[in-house]
This record gives C-alpha cells, sequence and structure tokens, in this order.
C-alpha cells in the first residue's frame, strides 16, 4: 500500500465522503494524489481491456483512492435482459477494485437486430409501468446477486415523457427499492434538467418535491454538474460541461436535509477544466456538509 493512500483513503467517514468523476485529462494529475477529494468514479467500461497501460493507471488510482464504479451500459431496464458478457466483465473489475459503490442507470439500453444483441449506445428512457418495473426488477435482482452486494440506480435526464407511464417516476423507483433493495443514486442536475423541460411548476419546486418523494434511507449517493443554459422554451440538455450551479447548489443543500450527508460526486464530462477548478468544485460541496452538519450539531460525528 503506499503512502499516498494511507495519508489520504479514507479519511472522511463514507457518507460524507465527496469525489470527483475521473477522466482522461486528469489521470496524471490524480494520480499525484490530493487532499481536497475522498475518492474518485470511473466509468467501469473504460477499464474492461485486460492488461495494457491502462490496468497499470487504475492499480496506481487505486492505491491511491476508494474508486466507485458508475456503469453506462449495463441496461437494467432491458426487456432482453443484461448481456452475460458484460455482466463478467463488471464481476471481474469490482472483484478486483472492490469498490466504494456500483451504480448505473434507471434505462434500458440493450435490444435485438434479427437475432442479435444490440447495444444502443445511449441511454434510453423508459416507460414507469408496471411492466417496466418487473424487468428491471428481476435484471437488478440478477446482478445483485452476481456481485453480491447491493448496486445504485441514478434517475435519468431524459428528453421525452411516455403517455403510457401509470407511476410516477418516484413511485418507480420506491418500488424498485422495496422490490430488490437496491439504492438510489439521485442525480440533482438531472432533476432540474428534467424539471426545466416538463414541469409546469418552478424547477426548484418540482425537484424538492421529487426528492420528498423518494425513501432517505436509499440514497447512498448524490451527483452534483452543471448543463449549458438554454433560451427560454427551448429544450435544456445534460451536457455535463458547465460548474454546478447555484440552483444545482442551493438543491443539494435541501436534498442533505432531506436524506442526511451521503457520498457526492462532481460530474464535468464535456469542456473540461483544469484539475484544481474541478477539486474547487469538491471543496465547495465539502463545506456546504459541513455547514449542514454544524446546523444539525452534528460536527463532531464528521470530526
Amino acid at each position: 500500500m503506499s503512502s499516498i493512500r494511507s495519508k489520504w483513503a479514507g479519511s472522511a467517514p463514507e457518507q460524507y465522503r465527496v469525489g470527483v468523476g475521473l477522466r482522461h485529462p486528469h489521470y496524471r494529475e490524480a494520480l499525484l494524489g490530493a487532499s481536497s477529494i475522498d475518492f474518485v468514479e470511473i466509468h467501469a467500461e473504460n477499464f474492461f481491456a485486460e492488461g495494457g497501460v491502462i490496468q497499470e493507471i487504475l492499480t496506481d488510482m487505486t492505491n491511491i483512492y476508494p474508486v466507485s464504479l458508475h456503469s453506462t451500459s449495463m441496461g437494467l431496464g432491458s426487456a432482453m435482459g443484461i448481456n452475460q458478457g458484460y455482466l463478467k466483465k463488471l464481476q471481474r473489475l469490482a472483484e478486483r477494485i472492490r469498490p466504494l459503490h456500483i451504480s448505473d442507470h434507471a434505462c434500458f439500453t440493450w435490444g435485438t437486430l434479427g437475432d442479435k444483441p444490440v447495444h444502443a449506445g445511449d441511454l434510453l428512457p423508459l416507460e414507469f409501468t408496471r411492466q417496466s418495473l418487473t424487468v428491471m426488477s428481476d435484471n437488478i435482482d440478477r446482478v445483485q446477486q452476481l456481485l453480491g452486494r447491493r448496486i445504485l440506480i441514478e434517475n435519468l435526464s431524459a428528453y421525452v415523457e411516455f403517455k403510457h407511464s401509470t407511476l410516477s417516476e418516484t413511485g418507480f423507483l420506491t418500488e424498485l427499492v422495496e422490490r430488490t433493495g437496491c439504492g438510489l443514486l439521485v442525480d440533482l442536475n438531472n432533476l432540474l434538467v428534467n424539471a426545466h423541460n416538463f414541469s409546469d411548476e418552478p424547477a426548484a419546486e418540482a425537484a424538492k418535491h421529487w426528492l420528498q418523494q423518494i425513501p432517505a434511507d436509499a440514497v447512498g449517493e448524490i451527483h452534483l454538474a452543471g448543463y449549458t443554459p438554454a433560451e427560454r422554451g427551448a429544450l435544456i440538455v445534460d451536457d455535463h460541461s458547465q460548474p454546478v450551479s447555484d440552483e444545482c447548489w442551493a438543491l443539494y443543500r435541501y436534498a442533505l436535509q432531506q436524506v442526511g450527508p451521503v457520498s457526492t460526486l462532481i460530474e464535468w464530462d464535456n469542456q473540461l477544466p483544469d484539475w484544481e477548478t474541478l477539486l474547487a468544485q469538491a471543496v465547495q460541496a465539502r463545506t456546504i456538509i459541513h455547514s449542514e452538519l454544524n446546523q444539525r450539531g452534528g460536527m463532531a460525528h464528521a470530526s
């Protein structure tokens, strides 16, 4: 175990950890170690390859930070099930690095073309129906049995709403937790994007109402991000290309009041900033956590 890991990793209790999404341009800086983050998140699919320099980088990274595995291709809502080859790769990766969390989205990605499985290359929204709920519950059960642990399910940024949905998104996710014992990864930026695009009430209020309707004790992680503003009435795209917005920071404070402190991640995928700018966002998240704990008289438990 490296001296860097013994100094930094696990420096905060799990529920107070603040991390960043690790992208290729930041590998070098991240490998130098950073006192202002407690974990990094990687996209699982980027590390499925056997051998080579990418595995050496992963080994070095796990010697410095706890790692959260975030999948984008599992397709837990896919009616055809989940690709067996994908699951085996995910299982090998999880066994190797023993991640802090494993997560994916409430979406589908797999279908068939003729008799061959085809991946959509995107996160496709679900109809919130009993049938979709059964499909996704069965797939989550299979994954959790294979991995031997709970996974977290993230709410999706969606650009369509289905007329045939018979459940609300929060109702769907709540029943998913009850059926499978999975946890929730709440992406606050996704809530705001969806609210701006579809809600008749102000986005911040719609997002707060959403948070009031999910089981607080199921939330295992929060994602924070920013998006490119659009003209009034135009569709907002969740492009993760901006700093966390003031609106999202305010919602984060409210979320912590609702669900308590949980692991928090800063996501930034496009128009990447320099490493120090990304770390500064993590510092801001930690400052908000400590502020909320102070108000509760809980700082003694966070130290």
